[in-house]
């Protein structure tokens, strides 16, 4: 039977000599590089995840600071309850774990002490750019923004006005 015949649908011998080594440069070299990728598909994976979560925090902050401002008694901050959407804000972040260094909370909307106004709050967290067990935080850093609109509580009390018309 010549070489690369069939018999029954199978080869009896494959067409031509099979050296098992042959073509087998190196092998060894190649862990390093495996290595040296799954570490940094890691840390680009653990970054990224640290961009989600401080995304999560910031838009639970400026949720927490608006509807804190809205219905806050002003009894707890002059007229507006600032200070106490601010200190509800820190909570969240607090709850995170993302120290206050690296978060900012503010107003962009404050319409005061009336009923029915529009307050919007914006919360931002500054994520670096790479984060290293046991060696720290490099990089300029990633600002991830959280922006929360809502209303004044028309039934508040202590405000002026008759409620939303």
């Amino acid at each position: 039977m010549r070489r690369g015949a069939t018999d029954g649908g199978r080869p009896t011998q494959p067409p031509h000599d099979v050296d098992r080594e042959a073509g087998q440069v190196g092998g060894a070299e190649v862990l390093p590089v495996a290595v040296l990728v799954f570490v940094v598909g890691g840390l680009l994976l653990v970054n990224a995840w640290a961009v989600v979560d401080a995304k999560l925090a910031a838009s639970a902050a400026a949720r927490e600071a608006a509807r804190t401002y809205a219905e806050v008694s002003p009894g707890l901050d002059g007229a507006t309850g600032g200070g106490a959407a601010l200190a509800a804000a820190r909570d969240v972040f607090a709850a995170y774990g993302i120290p206050a260094s690296r978060t900012a909370v503010r107003a962009t909307e404050s319409p005061g002490a009336q009923r029915c106004a529009q307050v919007a709050i914006e919360a931002t967290v500054t994520v670096p750019a790479i984060t290293v067990p046991w060696i720290g935080r490099f990089g300029d850093g990633i600002v991830v923004h959280g922006a929360r609109r809502t209303i004044v509580d028309p039934w508040r009390s202590g405000l002026d006005g008759a409620g939303c018309g």
